[in-house]
């Protein structure tokens, strides 16, 4: 019994204690021994307070200021003062870094917003002869097979859009045996028709459908006087024509000859551009092309006037270097300035050659042909390439009327058919395969073609002319904020110094590209300019407030 009592009362002693720590655990900071101050901190076991002349206190664990201490104290005049100063200055720096941000967008220069631009307004236009394109059957004629299976090449040259044609049925000088409707057997299949706009859908490229009537003989139009009310005029039944290319789903349409429609019927030009604006929709925008091959510059520029059309196409860029060798820079300038003025607010177009005038590299000095591209590339407008001329393909010299085939690689025939042929294999820096790696023509091609593309001040940014002295031609192409670019051409066969003095540019720019190939990269000055022979450079600037 004994045992027992003592165990309880070991076990009420436990409790008694536990109790006692409860209840101080409990007790206000100020609760305690006598003279206690609030906030003290009490002795640890064992130990007396300081001062208290008692033995070992009980202790008592610091717990803070209690609730109703804490809203007496945040109620005090001098708290509420601060926490009323500390939400007035939060707020008055908010409000000041709000007026900032409203002064910094009020003075900041706004972007100017960007002109609508159709699709052929925003890149080049490759203009492909079918029958020396790409021959699919080893019968020895390009085809729209071909032109299909070369899709992949085309595509890597940057440009928007390609031209096809003309390959309808025409039979030189014969009305008659003309259809515009009809594919020439020899190109091809309407139904290999719809697979090259299959395949040039893919690759991002729109296709124009070239339908100048008598391409085989010498009047483009057969001289028909459209005027006429005895039924001649509708011989042709070019409209259904283009209705029925356009309702197959080509991109646009282009005719050569203008001139010959423009002087008996112009109101025919505008029925044709007002139909294939009927096919068009706010995001497939259908073209309209009307050119001429005429080779007088007065008269271009006549025609240019009178021809209402989306894009119109001319060699007038052609004769600007033809006129003398080699093009003195001030004559150029003139030529160049005079084009964009009397275009007025329709799109310039540029081209050198065409299955009309043949290549480039067969009437334009060689150490131009970069310098060419360069200002097809860069000057307001279109650009219009003929096949080949990416790589410098010359005409045939033995037989003028046959268009040279496409030189794709340094095989039998050029890669061009699998037909035998007695045609020596070209040299591999004659070819795409050869010139896919820089320095060559066409790596120099793809990169402007790649900048007309991707450059708002190439497409629309407006221009200037610079500088035009001795064989020099200097112009810039500027648009809003973006990067401005300046363009120095060196005409002549010799190398020379320039020096560039418009308060317009700056001091210095940075080497965008050049068609010479042994010019470095990096920034020059704009004073003492060494241009070699032929060298075409591109600068770029920054946008400066």
């Amino acid at each position: 019994m004994s045992s027992e009592a003592g165990m309880k009362d070991a076990e009420l002693g436990l409790k008694e204690v536990e109790l006692n720590e409860v209840d101080q655990e409990k007790l206000p900071m100020t609760a305690g021994l006598a003279g206690d101050t609030n906030g003290a901190l009490k002795g640890e076991k064992g130990e007396a307070s300081p001062g208290s002349g008692l033995g070992p206190a009980t202790p008592t664990k610091f717990t803070g200021l209690s609730k109703d201490e804490l809203l007496a104290v945040a109620s005090s005049p001098a708290w509420v003062r601060s926490r009323w100063l500390l939400l007035t200055l939060f707020w008055l720096a908010w409000l000041a870094m709000l007026a900032g941000a409203v002064v910094i967008i009020v003075q900041a220069p706004r972007c100017r917003p960007l002109p609508p631009s159709p699709w052929w307004q925003r890149g080049g236009l490759y203009r492909i002869h079918s029958p020396a394109f790409q021959d699919s059957d080893g019968d020895g004629e390009g085809d729209l097979a071909g032109v299909s299976q070369r899709m992949e090449e085309v595509a890597a040259l940057k440009v928007k859009g390609i031209i096809i044609g003309p390959i309808h049925q025409n039979v030189a000088d014969m009305v008659n045996e003309t259809r515009l409707n009809k594919i020439d057997s020899t190109f091809g299949t309407l139904e290999q028709m719809e697979k090259l706009l299959e395949v040039a859908r893919r690759k991002g490229l729109k296709v124009i459908l070239d339908l100048t009537p008598n391409y085989k003989g010498k009047q483009k139009w057969f001289g028909i006087n459209f005027n006429r009310t005895d039924g001649g005029q509708d011989v042709l039944k070019e409209k259904e024509a283009f209705q029925f290319w356009l309702k197959m789903g080509v991109d646009g349409l282009s005719v050569s000859g203008i001139e010959e429609v423009l002087t008996s019927a112009p109101h025919r030009v505008i029925e044709w551009q007002n139909l294939t604006k009927n096919f068009s929709g706010d995001d497939d925008p259908r073209i309209f092309i009307a050119g001429t091959a005429i080779s007088e510059n007065e008269e271009i520029l006549q025609l240019l006037n009178r021809s209402d059309t989306d894009l119109f196409f001319s060699y007038y860029l052609r004769q600007i270097f033809l006129t003398s060798k080699p093009p003195v820079a001030k004559s150029v300038q003139q030529s160049v300035e005079k084009y964009i003025e009397n275009c007025g607010k329709s799109w310039p177009s540029w081209a050198l050659s065409g299955y009309e005038m043949g290549h480039m590299a067969s009437s334009i000095q060689q150490h131009l042909h970069g310098l060419v591209h360069m200002m097809l590339f860069t000057l307001p407008g279109t650009p219009f390439i003929y096949y080949g001329d990416e790589i410098g393909l010359e005409d045939n010299q033995v037989n003028k009327g046959n268009a040279p085939w496409m030189l794709w690689n340094n095989s039998a025939n050029g890669g061009f058919t699998s037909k035998q042929s007695f045609r020596e294999a070209p040299l591999l820096n004659q070819t795409v395969q050869g010139q896919k790696s820089p320095p060559s023509l066409l790596s120099l091609f793809k990169k402007l073609s790649l900048l007309k593309i991707k450059e708002r001040s190439l497409q629309f940014g407006e221009f200037q002319s610079v500088h035009s002295k001795g064989n020099v031609y200097g112009y810039t192409r500027v648009w809003d904020q973006s990067d401005r670019f300046l363009v120095l051409v060196n005409l002549d066969t010799q190398s020379t110094v320039v020096t560039l003095e418009d308060s317009s540019l700056p001091a210095k720019a940075s080497i965008e590209l050049s068609s010479n190939t042994e010019r470095s990269e990096g920034e020059i000055s704009l004073t003492d300019i060494h241009l070699n022979a032929g060298e075409g450079l591109l600068l770029n600037f920054p946008y400066v407030a």
